[in-house]
């Protein structure tokens, strides 16, 4: 019943009060003062959800974060505290390490290999079959899978409700922290068996690379799109926010533009929209034959990571020799990478700001210098 009140109370005036808080500090102008007001919301709630409702600490925490999150000021909150994130990550990992008995391996390996067993093969699977269900690509599977072969805080959060509430034993306990360290220390080894994995099984097996292909509506032009308009092009790679406002740009002075997204919910409604685009992972040659790349005027690549920027460059090189390539950097080291490594004309967000502000301000002294009257 209290569970339910504490519920109850931060879903109808905590979701309305913490926000108008932070947004009356965050107009105050002070970074330290709205920070330390985040801060003190969050632990406010916990602190508050465990005294006055029996309720955990961690899920009064956790409900604390909800609640921050309904603020129009959420992402400015994130920034401001993650250093503050950083620093429980490192204390989170440190207190697992204190809390685990390495002699569980010693006296139960069958059963730890049964837990580590359940995250990476039982959760990876069911993860994947769940993602290719829904028509997703066999990259996309294999990520998510990759992503959910491991256990991470609400595991141990759950663990410790278990234990406190004599659900789960003290062993229960030590082969789930086993289980969870065991498959963190794994999951990087998986995401790089990634890419040979996708390989073999496109390689074996017909039925999926049947349904990556045909079966997948999304992951062809619609036969509305001419064969004209496939001609001279400009492919353009990602549709976040850069890829959006390019988008929109050329969309404008009439430049014809297919779109290749991962997202199926984007290309769905660019196709609403009447936008040629095709859904499918650009570093997958199909994808880039969809787009008709070996006709396209211009390829555009929006940030992403620089060893996929490397291979669609690739693809779509052999494809098209004489294709122009522009890629969006994130970051001015990615930049200066790229640029080294001569794949095509790069920008960078802080770079190019930069070059348009000291225009602007150029080109306003000049005006100023021409309206001045000389002596």
């Amino acid at each position: 019943l209290k569970v339910a009140g504490f519920i109850a109370f931060m879903l109808i005036i905590g979701k309305r009060l913490i926000p108008m808080i932070i947004q009356v500090v965050a107009r105050l102008g002070s970074r330290e003062l709205f920070t330390l007001t985040v801060v003190a919301a969050a632990v406010s709630i916990a602190f508050g959800a465990y005294k006055i409702f029996g309720v955990s600490m961690a899920l009064g925490a956790f409900f604390a974060g909800m609640v921050v999150k309904e603020s129009d000021f959420s992402h400015r909150a994130e920034e401001e505290t993650l250093p503050l994130r950083e620093i429980f990550s490192i204390l989170f990992f440190v207190s697992v390490g204190m809390l685990f008995d390495p002699r569980i391996l010693l006296e139960q390996p069958l059963h730890v290999l049964a837990v580590v067993g359940i995250i990476m093969i039982g959760k990876t699977i069911a993860a994947m079959a769940l993602v290719l269900f829904f028509r997703y690509p066999i990259n996309t599977a294999l990520t998510v899978g990759a992503s959910l072969a491991q256990i991470g805080e609400f595991s141990f959060i759950l663990a410790a409700l278990g234990v406190s509430l004599n659900l789960l034993s003290l062993e229960g306990q030590n082969l789930i922290l086993a289980g969870a360290l065991i498959s963190i220390t794994l999951n990087s080894f998986i995401f790089s068996a990634i890419e040979p994995v996708q390989k073999w099984i496109r390689e074996r097996s017909t039925l999926a690379r049947l349904l990556e292909r045909s079966g997948d509506p999304l992951a062809m032009l619609p036969d509305e799109v001419s064969q004209d308009y496939l001609r001279d092009q400009v492919v353009i790679i990602g549709h976040g926010e850069v890829g959006r406002r390019i988008t929109r740009s050329l969309m404008e002075e009439n430049i014809k533009v297919v779109i290749a997204e991962e997202n199926r919910d984007i290309v769905e409604n660019l196709r609403e929209k009447g936008i040629a685009a095709v859904s499918g992972v650009a570093t997958e040659a199909g994808v880039l034959i969809q787009a008709h790349i070996q006709h396209a005027r211009l390829l555009v690549i929006s940030p992403m990571d620089i060893i996929d920027i490397h291979k669609i460059v690739d693809i779509a090189k052999t494809l098209n020799p004489q294709i122009q390539v522009l890629v969006c950097a994130e970051s001015k080291e990615e930049a200066e990478a790229i640029r080294r490594d001569n794949v095509g004309a790069v920008y960078y967000a802080k770079e190019e700001m930069a070059k348009n502000m000291s225009n602007h301000i150029l080109n306003q002294i000049e005006i100023a210098h021409q309206h001045t009257p000389s002596h």
